[in-house]
C-alpha cells in the first residue's frame, strides 16, 4: 500500500505510528507541504482537496486520516478498532471528538497561528485576541479529556491502545511546538508519556521533533501558560 503524506504532518503521523505497530507495510510518498507540493496540479489529480494523507491500496484510493486508520485496522484485523458494536462506537466517538472541537481549538486556533504564517491573523491585536480565545477553549477540552475520557486505565480504549489513542496522542503532542504545558492535567500527562514510550513513537516523530527544536530556537510563539 502507498501513503501520500509528510512525516511532520499531524494527520500523517497517527497512520505511520499505527502502521508501524500493527506491522502494516506502507510505502510513504513524501508530499513536501512546506514547498507547496500538495497544491500542485499533479497532486490535485490524486486528491482534489489538496491535502494529505491519501492511501492507495491497488486501485482503491482513500482520503481523510481517520478513515485511513480505520481501513488499515480492518485490513489487519487489529483490536485497536474493536468489532463489538458498542466498543467500536466509543472509538468512533473519541476520534470524532478529537477531530472536531478539540483540535479546532487546540490545533487550528492556538498552535497553527503561532507556527504557520498562513494561519496567523493579519494584525497583532487580532492575533492576541484569537489566541486568548482559542487557549480558553483548548483548556476546556483538556479538562474534559482529563476528567472524563481518561479514567483509571492507561489508554482511552481501556487495557490497550485504540485508534483513538493513536490519533489523539499525536494531536496533543503538537502542543510541543508552542511549549504548551500539560501539567494541569495529570491523566493527560500519564497517557501521553505512555504513548511516547511505545516502540514506534520516536522513529515516527523524528522529523517532528526537529521542527519543535527549530520553534524553540526561534521562540516565535507565545508560550501558553
Amino acid at each position: 500500500m502507498k501513503l501520500y503524506g509528510h512525516p511532520i504532518s499531524t494527520t500523517t503521523r497517527p497512520i505511520l505510528l499505527f502502521a508501524a505497530e500493527a506491522q502494516i507495510p506502507l510505502d510513504l510518498v513524501t508530499i513536501d507541504l512546506f514547498a507547496g507540493d500538495h497544491l500542485s496540479p499533479g497532486f490535485a489529480a490524486i486528491n482534489p482537496n489538496r491535502a494529505v494523507p491519501v492511501l492507495e491500496d491497488g486501485a482503491f484510493r482513500l482520503t481523510e486520516g481517520s478513515a485511513i486508520l480505520k481501513y488499515l485496522a480492518e485490513h489487519a484485523g487489529s483490536p485497536a478498532y474493536p468489532a463489538e458494536p458498542k466498543a467500536r462506537a466509543r472509538v468512533n466517538a473519541l476520534m470524532d471528538w478529537f477531530n472536531t472541537g478539540f483540535y479546532r481549538s487546540f490545533g487550528y486556533g492556538l498552535i497553527y497561528p503561532q507556527v504557520l504564517p498562513d494561519y496567523a491573523w493579519p494584525k497583532a491585536e487580532m492575533q492576541a485576541a484569537a489566541l486568548a480565545r482559542a487557549e480558553t477553549e483548548a483548556r476546556r477540552w483538556f479538562d474534559v479529556l482529563d476528567a472524563h475520557w481518561l479514567g483509571a486505565e492507561t489508554w482511552l480504549g481501556g487495557a490497550a491502545p485504540s485508534l483513538a489513542d493513536y490519533l489523539g496522542a499525536v494531536y496533543v503532542a503538537n502542543g510541543e511546538l508552542i511549549a504548551f504545558d500539560l501539567t494541569p492535567w495529570p491523566r493527560v500527562v500519564r497517557w501521553t508519556e505512555a504513548m511516547k514510550a511505545r516502540p514506534a513513537w520516536a522513529s515516527v516523530h523524528t522529523a517532528f521533533a526537529g521542527w519543535c527544536e527549530m520553534q524553540r530556537a526561534a521562540r516565535r510563539y507565545r508560550i501558553a501558560a
